[in-house]
């Protein structure tokens, strides 16, 4: 599929406008369609990352430390690919260590990668852990999102404050309930 230029995408802006009931000449909406893409290259960012780059920076000197390292409510925004709508939420990120750790901004770094495309929230759980799993090798990782969809909120059911939690785990999250227990009650589950 050829990715289509600047100028296409921005006439397909005009042309929602249109479908709207919009005119897209009018003085408020005339750079509206340039404002869209722009904002459109930062919401979806993550199509340009590559989560093996930012997570290939490993410290090794740890003294031996094989316990649960958590890093919590990271917040995100995300879209959803069903209705093109807000996501936002927290996602909570714990793993166990294999003889090397990564500094923190990279699990946040990790979380924007796959929040900045169109998604649905459990692919996204599941690829945050699944990747930091892949990349990092540790014992473990278990991952927590809990968001509120505005495809739900804003059309449809229209139910304000529902909050959708997802969990995926991986290694000894999958195997030992206890890790499980840990991550649940440090996260507030």
């Amino acid at each position: 599929m050829n990715k289509p230029t600047k100028e296409q995408a921005m006439e397909a802006v005009k042309t929602l406008l249109q479908y709207i009931g919009e005119n897209p000449e009018r003085e408020g909406l005339a750079s509206t369609p340039k404002r869209v893409i722009k904002s459109y290259e930062e919401l979806f960012a993550g199509y340009s990352k590559n989560p093996e780059e930012i997570l290939s920076t490993r410290f090794l000197e740890t003294a031996n430390f094989q316990d649960l390292v958590l890093l919590r409510s990271i917040s995100f925004n995300s879209m959803c690919e069903h209705h093109m709508l807000p996501i936002t939420g927290k996602v909570d990120i714990a793993y166990v260590p294999d003889n090397s750790v990564v500094g923190i901004s990279k699990l946040a770094r990790i979380v924007d990668v796959f929040a900045r495309r169109l998604q649905i929230q459990e692919k996204m759980t599941a690829e945050i852990a699944e990747t930091i799993q892949s990349q990092l090798k540790p014992l473990g990782v278990a991952v927590k999102v809990s968001a509120l969809h505005h495809c739900m909120s804003m059309r449809g059911v229209n139910k304000d404050n529902s909050i959708m939690e997802t969990m995926h785990y991986t290694g000894v999250f999958t195997k030992n309930e206890n890790y499980r227990m840990d991550f649940l009650s440090l996260v507030g589950k």
